[in-house]
């Protein structure tokens, strides 16, 4: 089984104390995201998981105690994007990131740790220029400490639409697209960091971008030293190329605030993560007696 840690909430920056005591007991409990009222309970002990995919934009609150997942198998997708505190409030300084994302790669190898450069969009702030300078910028700070880089154009999921509609966003045509993603590939290969589109409907191989599997069976074959035989995920896009995971996190629960986010409605997560618990089975809330637990 492969952990995911998390696609629906940054559980490594504001949960890392709830996700280590639950690996210490060896088993979590997760609400249905479409049945508030089940709920499943899913064993975690390292004899189960294959391996561990944690997805954040500030592992620090973590760093000191990744011993404690020293019997498991993992890697990080490490999200460092140029955008200032108008796009996403909840986040450190730059600066802040960067010296983490350099810590983290010491402690675990550079291999395991991969920088996602999404979503990409547009506007009059945020231009063509803008996106190759500060791209450029972070590559020359990460390069060394990551091998690979994943990138994707932002996706207009109608639950962002009112928020985004505020930045002015402009629409990409399949030009400006090839011309990112080509300015990006040369700066990738300056750098000898390997790039990656994920669920892309455009083709960029021409550019040397191949699509991502950011749950990889490839990945996870190297850190377990054994054949991985999972299967597409078939929650997830068409076009993504993720192998199946259970995901233990709880949408609305973010407080990086990202505005591009499709995981938080900022109207709820403030009350969510008031109903947080470091010792409940949950991530958010507890049990209660109108729960069917499988």
């Amino acid at each position: 089984m492969i952990l995911s840690v998390s696609r629906r909430t940054d559980i490594p920056c504001y949960y890392s104390s709830w996700f280590f005591k639950r690996i210490s007991e060896g088993f979590v409990y997760i609400r249905n995201p479409r049945n508030k009222h089940q709920v499943s309970r899913v064993d975690i002990t390292p004899d189960v998981v294959d391996c561990i995919v944690f997805w954040t934009k500030n592992p620090l609150p973590m760093l000191d105690n990744l011993q404690r997942v020293k019997s498991y198998k993992y890697y990080f997708q490490f999200t460092v994007t140029p955008y200032g505190k108008d796009i996403e409030p909840g986040l450190p300084q730059k600066s802040v990131l960067i010296d983490t994302f350099r810590s983290l790669s010491d402690e675990i190898g550079c291999d395991n740790v991969i920088w996602r450069y999404d979503p990409i969009f547009l506007n009059k702030k945020y231009n063509i220029a803008y996106h190759i300078e500060n791209f450029e910028k972070l590559a020359s700070l990460l390069f060394s400490y990551t091998n690979k880089c994943v990138m994707s154009f932002i996706d207009f999921y109608p639950k962002i639409l009112n928020v985004m509609s505020t930045l002015n966003i402009n629409i990409f045509t399949e030009e400006t697209k090839h011309n990112i993603a080509k300015a990006l590939s040369e700066i990738s290969k300056k750098y000898e960091i390997s790039l990656f589109a994920c669920a892309e409907e455009i083709d960029l191989t021409i550019h040397g971008i191949l699509s991502a599997r950011c749950i990889d069976g490839r990945q996870i074959e190297l850190l377990t030293g054994r054949e991985f035989k999972g299967t597409k995920d078939r929650n997830q896009r068409l076009l993504c190329g993720c192998v199946a995971s259970i995901d233990i996190g709880a949408y609305d629960s973010c407080m990086n605030g990202c505005k591009y986010c499709y995981a938080n409605n900022i109207s709820v997560v403030n009350r969510n993560f008031s109903m947080h618990d470091p010792d409940s089975l949950l991530l958010i809330g507890n049990v209660s007696n109108e729960d069917s637990i499988t």
